[in-house]
């Protein structure tokens, strides 16, 4: 038996997380939290429960990000607005931080010394390469078509894990290539190697005699530059997700999540999500993991200073290092001319004025309004999806935590359909590679809200960790695991109904 089966095996039979993490524990310490009142978490649980009328929309349904909520224009921009609730004070982070977050990094040593730095490997030259317009990447379908939106993860079994964190599923970087394939280098450098994708049609039938073709996609990676990969190595494809409601699921209580985890299926409805806890860079202890596809990062702060790094090989703060995550045996990347100038960025090629103005900017890109929510196949839709318990991992709706000096985000009701937890989506889905508590089956719930706009931002309608799927249909029949009941709801559905559905969440 091969050490990777082995682990894959032992991710199938891993026991329920042990609960030495509890919502005290897990104390949010990110946020400037005023504790709830009794009377409001009262007021809280009666606005959050399921619909019982489904002839008409719930009263705020409209407006998915409370407060923050911005029209929904008909134009590629509608991801790309601010808060609308933003003070005037601020509006200047937010306009100085979108010009970082559309910032082209270039490599040293240059003239342009304030936006030096960049590698000398990579994978896009500024957050916006991969966030077209603050919207979904999409994997290349031709291999002449550029890779700025798509790339692959490595890893390796083995590792420590941290002291505290239950079930963590220790790996390593890949040792030659570490933990992301760099599928570009600065001049001088040349890049890791080229990720490739092929696809193999897999037809499904539904009841109504509609065949559907699923893309089963399979990964390798040509042109590797410094040899071959480890024989255990494990490949996970990503692509941007849209940027839109970060701020606002970064302010859910900890504790709302963690009470909807049910990692024993306790209830007996099939469906047995669990939290991913991991360290935080910045605070040095365990806390949930909320982005990522596989929930890996607690904060919007720590997601931008890994992307800095990871995807342009650029020094924050968190991630001190000017060769990004170079390995030991990649010598020509470690000793390359850098970006750090110690009179300039407090010595860093990101300092922390400008994370921290990336992060706001990235906190409050708005969620635009629904659309046609009181139209009747609409709201036809909207039943279907809760008798199908789609609900069950896609929670429509939460209230944030009230908060100090951050009114952009404090005490919204806001309807992100997601729980932010980890849930077996079958083998279908599988990567086989497992990230902190998250096993190789496991994927964070996506959130749905904006996502009938993806078309409109994005210019296609690729969905999934991997884009495989080229439609709302097919992302629902790739769906397996804990989701098996629900895909089959919808395989069997009448059209009419199976049509409304789809009318719903592009309503979203």
């Amino acid at each position: 038996m091969t050490l990777r089966l082995a682990l894959a095996l032992s991710l199938l039979a891993a026991p329920a997380m042990a609960q030495t993490l509890d919502a005290q524990t897990l104390d949010d310490r990110h946020l400037p939290v005023i504790p709830r009142t009794p009377a409001e978490t009262a007021r809280i649980k009666a606005i959050l429960a399921p619909p019982g009328d489904f002839t008409a929309p719930e009263k705020f349904e409209g407006k998915p990000g409370g407060a923050t909520t911005t029209r929904a224009l008909t134009s590629a921009d509608a991801f790309s607005q601010a808060s609308e609730n933003l003070p005037f004070a601020r509006e200047m982070d937010n306009k100085l931080g979108n010009g970082l977050f559309r910032k082209t990094w270039v490599a040293a040593p240059a003239s342009t010394k304030a936006s030096d730095g960049l590698g000398p490997l990579y994978n896009a030259r500024a957050c916006q390469d991969c966030h077209l317009k603050d919207g979904r990447g999409h994997m290349p379908e031709t291999a002449d078509e550029p890779r700025v939106s798509a790339f692959l993860r490595l890893s390796i079994p083995g590792g420590t894990a941290p002291e505290g964190i239950a079930d963590y599923l220790a790996t390593l970087p890949e040792p030659t290539y570490g933990g992301q394939l760099q599928d570009f280098g600065a001049p001088g450098h040349a890049p890791e190697g080229q990720m490739q994708v092929s696809y193999t049609i897999q037809p499904v039938t539904l009841s109504d005699g509609t065949v559907v073709e699923l893309r089963r996609p399979d990964y390798h990676i040509s042109d590797l530059g410094q040899g071959a990969l480890h024989p255990e190595v494990m490949l996970s494809p990503r692509v941007a997700p849209q940027m839109i409601g970060l701020g606002l699921l970064e302010a859910i209580p900890a504790a709302d999540i963690l009470a909807l985890a049910d990692p024993e299926d306790a209830n007996g409805d099939g469906i047995s999500g669990r939290p991913n806890i991991v360290m935080s860079a910045e605070f040095g202890v365990p806390m949930l993991g909320r982005f990522g596809l596989k929930a890996g990062a607690p904060t919007v702060k720590e997601q931008s200073a890994g992307a800095f790094s990871g995807d342009m090989g650029l020094s924050t703060p968190l991630h001190p290092a000017p060769s990004g995550e170079c390995t030991a045996v990649q010598t020509d990347c470690l000793t390359a001319i850098h970006g750090q100038e110690a009179d300039m960025r407090d010595g860093l090629e990101v300092d922390g004025k400008s994370l921290d103005l990336v992060t706001f900017y990235s906190r409050n890109l708005a969620v635009p309004e629904r659309r046609n929510l009181s139209d009747s196949q609409v709201l036809r839709g909207k039943e279907v999806f809760h008798a199908a318990q789609c609900a069950g991992c896609h929670q429509p709706k939460f209230v944030t935590h009230r908060l100090k000096d951050q009114p952009e985000q404090s005490f919204q009701l806001i309807w992100p359909f997601t729980d932010l937890l980890l849930h077996d989506m079958g083998e279908g889905l599988a990567d086989h590679r497992p990230e902190a508590r998250a096993n190789g089956r496991e994927w964070r719930t996506a959130p749905l809200w904006g996502i009938g706009l993806t078309a409109q931002v994005s210019g296609h309608t690729q969905f999934l960790h991997d884009g495989r799927a080229r439609s709302l249909l097919e992302a629902i029949l790739w769906h397996g695991g804990e989701a098996e009941a629900a895909r089959e709801t919808v395989v069997n559905l009448p059209t009419s109904d199976r049509e409304a559905l789809i009318a719903y969440l592009e309503s979203l």
